[in-house]
């Protein structure tokens, strides 16, 4: 068949321009993302000035008091945003089915809405579920007020019809996977669809100066779903986590062009709602009355945030040929390099056992930091004995057993004392450290071995 003329193809992920229509992007590997651009237009010789919107201002005589951010009335929330919404910000909350995002944005629903009586109320669209669906999930997590404002629409047309009605101070839309728009060919979620939605409401929210909420679709690999160019078109872009089984619930700024991106917010979900945890670093330890062996606490960087950590670790004699290794909540690639240097460099047998390692409170630790503790815990679980449950470690363990340093120990060790403990081991030349708590400071495997036994006894 031959190609029509003046017809192109573009990948809808990265913009890779091709000859031919595939089903794989070359560039991007992403599938079913390349589509027909039509006739290609001829370049434009040179643009034709206009007329400008505004002029151009000195920035200093800018005024700044219409973009300063509003709490939400979820600390937790405001946290990770940087202070609070922004007007005219667009936030893409993303996170997998069930996780609990449409019962957090209803909590933020109805706090702006109680927190700003008489003002602008919030406004909930809803393109999953019907309004009733909604009514009963916000009455069993008390969210319910005359403020809050709910519809359940997938046009983008009728949700401009409802802001005009309304006049809310944020827009809630739950999800723009489920959202279309006349203008735009495809069904509801592919890539032209969402690309065009997202546009209309970032072009809302710019013109009224209106914060927008956006939920949306994750992959099976965790990442967003619908075009890359969805991540671009947003002020920030939030991940929200969570094991199933647990009821730990994390928001992960990935983006914000008004805040810290590396930020995180702690919540707990259950029966009655999400609730903010400011405080969670004891949810991430296990608190027995008798020290038990092969336990470490270890203090990890959460975005700007120090949260005490547990590493468990259990080594046992295996009958198979080639020995078990179980990892949970940390780097597996960097698990077997901290046994193969603690073999080599700690003269520790390991190779005809089975190693098992996990951490507590379905924590997931993946920075160099953890490494000390983990040689810790596993020499603990071979020698049977248990630490000192007033000792933390931290410290990156690197091939030839050396302990590096790490970015903020001072900031992890105040938070160590603050919660009791009494003894640190920590890489060379780390800093000052707060009073209160004894820091030693190990500069190799066997040192940080030897001082862990001195400060057990």
């Amino acid at each position: 068949m031959a190609r029509k003329s003046g017809t192109s193809y573009r990948c809808g992920e990265c913009g890779y321009e091709a000859a031919k229509w595939v089903g794989r992007c070359p560039e991007c590997q992403a599938w079913g993302t390349i589509e027909e651009r039509g006739d290609a237009r001829p370049a434009i010789a040179r643009v034709v000035a206009g007329a400008p919107s505004a002029p151009a201002r000195p920035i200093g005589q800018v005024d700044v008091e219409a973009a300063r951010a509003r709490q939400t009335g979820v600390p937790e929330l405001d946290r990770v945003l940087g202070g609070g919404l922004v007007p005219g910000a667009v936030i893409l909350l993303a996170g997998e089915p069930g996780v609990g995002k449409s019962t957090l944005l209803l909590e933020v629903a109805y706090q702006w809405a109680a927190g700003r009586t008489g003002e602008h109320p919030s406004l909930y669209v809803t393109g999953e579920e019907s309004a009733g669906q909604v009514r009963l999930r916000a009455e069993r997590t008390g969210n319910v007020h005359e403020q809050m404002f709910l519809a359940a629409e997938s046009d983008l047309g009728a949700i401009v019809g409802h802001v005009d009605d309304v006049k809310p101070g944020v827009l809630i839309v739950d999800s723009v996977q489920t959202m279309s728009s006349p203008q735009a060919d495809g069904a509801p979620g592919g890539v032209t669809q969402v690309r065009a939605v997202t546009a209309g409401l970032v072009a809302l929210a710019k013109e009224r100066g209106l914060p927008i909420i956006l939920v949306g679709h994750v992959t099976k690999e965790g990442s967003i779903a619908g075009p890359r160019v969805l991540e671009h078109l947003v002020d920030v872009v939030l991940q929200f986590e969570g094991d199933r089984h647990s009821t730990l619930r994390m928001v992960r700024g990935v983006k914000n062009r008004f805040g810290a991106a590396d930020e995180i917010g702690c919540f707990e979900l259950g029966e009655g709602g999400i609730v903010g945890v400011p405080d969670p670093s004891g949810l991430f330890m296990n608190r027995t009355t008798e020290p038990v062996s092969g336990t470490a606490i270890t203090v990890a960087m959460e975005g700007k945030r120090p949260l005490m950590s547990e590493v468990q670790s259990l080594v046992a004699e295996s009958t198979l040929p080639q020995p078990r290794r179980a990892v949970s909540g940390l780097d597996a690639s960097r698990v077997q390099m901290v046994l193969a240097v603690m073999e080599r460099r700690a003269g520790m047998q390991l190779a005809k056992r089975d190693v098992f390692l996990a951490t507590v409170g379905g924590m997931k630790i993946t920075e160099p930091a953890v490494d000390l503790a983990l040689v810790l815990a596993i020499a603990s679980s071979v020698a049977d004995v248990a630490l000192s449950p007033r000792l933390v470690a931290v410290g990156e363990v690197g091939l030839a057993g050396e302990i590096r340093r790490v970015s903020n120990v001072g900031k992890r060790i105040a938070e160590a004392a603050r919660l009791g403990f009494t003894h640190a081991l920590v890489p060379p030349d780390s800093g000052k450290f707060p009073p209160g708590i004894r820091v030693l400071e190990v500069g190799d495997v066997g040192l940080a071995l030897s001082a862990a036994e001195h400060a057990r006894a």
